[in-house]
């Protein structure tokens, strides 16, 4: 019997959003990865999906990023160390904010788009963020690409890390993300996801864009929330789990 567990990314809208399909999604769903406001989400939405998650019986994380809200959080920029700490710091500090009226405490942390990225590769942002997340609590868990420099520093600095994969994305050679330049950067085939992370969290491996077996733990599963049918490829995921025993729990029940 193998445990994984799946993580959403949320709330990343402003203003009226609606919150219909996400509620949906929660039901199947064990961590929501909240915007703080930078990337994507107001305090508005921020509340909304924060209650939204404690009805679920979902455990809430927060999503920090890149203060871009036009390019979505998904452009590099040229940040020190020491930003990157306070932009965490900060964006941590707001969703707390609204868990603290439900007597809730925060699961993990989770960077977005390209700071995540970013994180993956650069040890000295890498280690930023992390300290960030240890001098909030060092109870909080660091979710990072699997086998990246940002969980190698979340374990160095003593956080309990969670190791990411992702149903929708595509790998390179290296363990690395396909870029989303690239043309085949995205899984859109239901079949083909569910194969991908049912072979992630049962043989720990996946088949690169250059057809090469790469090794990697699979802690917690990546569903993005925005996506177009993203409600339906959640609960697809969701089955082959089920068909494969495969039991989905968060991280840290």
């Amino acid at each position: 019997m193998y445990k994984v567990d799946l993580n959403c990314d949320m709330g990343e809208s402003f203003g009226r959003y609606k919150l219909s399909e996400q509620s949906e999604i929660l039901k199947y769903v064990t961590s929501a990865n909240i915007a703080c406001g930078f990337h994507a989400g107001d305090p508005s939405v921020m509340r909304e999906t924060v209650n939204l998650a404690i009805e679920n019986n979902v455990k809430v994380g927060a999503h920090p990023g890149l203060p871009d809200l036009n390019g979505f959080g998904r452009r590099e920029m040229h940040i020190t160390p020491q930003e990157a700490y306070d932009m965490v710091v900060y964006q941590i500090g707001s969703l707390q904010g609204f868990l603290a009226p439900h007597n809730e405490t925060m699961q993990h942390v989770k960077p977005h788009g390209a700071l995540y990225n970013m994180a993956a590769k650069d040890p000295e942002l890498a280690e930023a963020i992390a300290r960030a997340v240890y001098d909030i609590s060092p109870s909080l868990v660091l979710f990072g690409l699997a086998g990246s420099e940002l969980t190698k520093a979340g374990e160095k600095i003593g956080l309990r890390t969670a190791h990411e994969v992702f149903a929708d994305r595509t790998y390179q050679s290296d363990g690395s993300l396909t870029s989303r330049s690239e043309a085949d950067a995205l899984i859109t085939d239901q079949e083909e996801s569910a194969a991908q992370v049912v072979k992630m969290v049962t043989e720990g491996q996946v088949t690169s864009r250059q057809n090469t077996e790469v090794s990697l733990k699979a802690d917690t599963i990546c569903i993005h929330g925005d996506g177009e049918h993203a409600l339906d490829f959640t609960k697809f995921i969701a089955d082959a789990f089920q068909k494969n025993n495969i039991i989905v729990s968060a991280i840290r029940d």
